[in-house]
């Protein structure tokens, strides 16, 4: 049975609620400075009970740090890649915060307050990421029933600006390939196949057939912390990509003398091409000149050239599933949202199509004769009420 009971501490009387729970323990929880407050204590409990939410607070007192590394050995599923990026944030950003901070003591203004305070140094995507960790390890507390609810759930986020997104012309790609030189292979390969930097650079000599002009993408690298991490593609997403036939004297000399498990592309030391080391060197240069050259030149970078590979696909007449597939993208949904400016060029087309075609029809001779436009008029809405009643 439950009870309230007065006792004398260093601040004065306070009160204390004795209890049992679920699995009838007997707890209390002290601290009370009223009567009354307790009493409303001890009929959340009660409530709580009832509906079957009762949380112990003794779970709750855990540590952040504590708590995140287990949220984190549960993630046994997620690519290495992903794994380090997440314990790379906990470890900069989360665990310096709230690495002490118990569990039921972290709430939502103090998380609002500091999400608001990360966004003076941080741009927007990067503090979206770091909410995205914290919440995780929260949800995943709220899940063990050790926290009522997810103080990271309704904060308000910095909006992330949606960015100018370069695409480039046959022609660019021709001049800053030439630019690039003597990694032109590169800019190719990443401007006509859509490549990300980490599959390009993981690609090995075994995983290219120049006769079916096919790439098998099968891994990638990704520095999250500055060390490479070999892993999988996106999404887990191994895919066959095509080349274009232009670009197969290109990966064969690129390949000469190569065992196929060498990679087809590295730095000037033989090691992993790095995507930093190439803007450095190669790429920041290149594209200084040609804004020179061209100064409408969008703002591009090496990840723009995937940009670019969707924008010539579709620009080819390709289908939004044949890009999917290409890009490696989770559903073609997400290719629809990602490109939709392409796609309403690609409208444009459909409806000249279209008119093209209607222009072959009566409709074409209809309003080729307009001596006859009352005539076809009359027509038309017969047949055209007839259908109606069918």
């Amino acid at each position: 049975m439950a009870t309230i009971s007065a006792y004398q501490s260093a601040n004065g009387r306070r009160y204390r609620v004795r209890y049992r729970t679920p699995d009838r323990r007997q707890t209390d929880k002290r601290g009370f400075t009223s009567k009354r407050e307790a009493e409303r204590y001890l009929a959340s409990v009660s409530v709580a009970k009832d509906k079957g939410e009762w949380i112990d607070p003794t779970l709750a007192r855990i540590s952040v740090n504590a708590w995140s590394q287990v949220w984190l050995s549960a993630h046994s599923n997620l690519k290495p890649t992903t794994r380090g990026a997440y314990a790379w944030i906990l470890k900069k950003h989360i665990i310096p915060r709230w690495g002490r901070v118990a569990l039921i003591d972290v709430t939502h203004t103090a998380v609002q307050a500091w999400v608001t305070e990360l966004s003076d140094s941080l741009a927007p995507s990067s503090v979206r990421k770091v909410h995205v960790v914290l919440s995780g390890v929260m949800k995943y507390a709220v899940r063990d029933r050790r926290i009522p609810r997810n103080p990271c759930d309704g904060v308000r986020l910095p909006r992330v600006a949606e960015s100018d997104r370069g695409y480039l012309t046959p022609e660019q790609v021709d001049e800053l390939a030439a630019l690039c030189a003597p990694s032109s292979t590169v800019i190719y390969l990443l401007a006509y196949t859509g490549l990300r930097w980490g599959e390009m650079a993981a690609l090995k000599v075994k995983r290219l057939d120049l006769g079916r002009r096919r790439l098998d993408v099968a891994e990638a690298i990704t520095e999250p912390t500055g060390a490479i991490l070999w892993g999988t593609p996106k999404n887990h997403e191994r895919r066959s990509v095509p080349f274009p036939a232009f670009l197969t004297e290109m990966l064969q000399a690129q390949c000469a003398g190569k065992s196929r498990e060498e990679l087809v592309f590295t730095s000037p030391d033989g090691d992993v091409l790095r995507s930093g080391n190439f803007r450095r060197r190669t790429f920041t240069a290149a594209v200084t000149e040609l804004r020179r050259r061209q100064p409408n030149l969008p703002a591009i970078t090496p990840h723009s050239l995937r940009h670019t590979a969707a924008s010539l696909a579709i620009s080819s007449g390709a289908s939004v599933l044949s890009v999917q597939r290409m890009l490696g993208h989770a559903s073609a949904a997400m290719t629809l949202d990602v490109y939709s400016d392409l796609f309403e060029d690609d409208l444009d087309a459909v409806a000249d199509a279209l008119n093209n075609r209607a222009l072959k029809t009566n409709v074409g001779k209809l309003w080729a004769n307009p001596s006859n436009s009352k005539t076809h008029t009359a027509e038309t809405v017969l047949e055209t009420t007839s259908d109606q009643h069918i």
